[in-house]
């Protein structure tokens, strides 16, 4: 049976772990403030590309920080 260190070698030959996992750390903070804003905001399109599609955590910021802030505009427009 392979333990996960040993597979984690495996799968990143000359990558130091503590990288590996310092990378899963961070995808999966911003995977989830995004998911949970984009859930926030009845964004049922978002929601499943950045649960689907893993980008180390470049589109969650993206959306965070530029798309949801333009769909918060288009509502407040709305409402006007």
């Amino acid at each position: 049976m392979v333990n996960s260190v040993n597979l984690v070698a495996y799968l990143f030959p000359g990558w130091p772990f503590w990288l590996i996992v310092g990378l899963l750390v961070w995808n999966i903070v911003w995977k989830g403030f995004a998911l949970w804003k984009s859930a926030r905001n009845k964004s049922m399109i978002w929601f499943i590309v950045l649960l689907i599609i893993n980008t180390a955590g470049i589109l969650e910021i993206l959306y965070l920080f530029v798309f949801s802030k333009m769909g918060e505009k288009k509502r407040e427009r709305k409402k006007r």
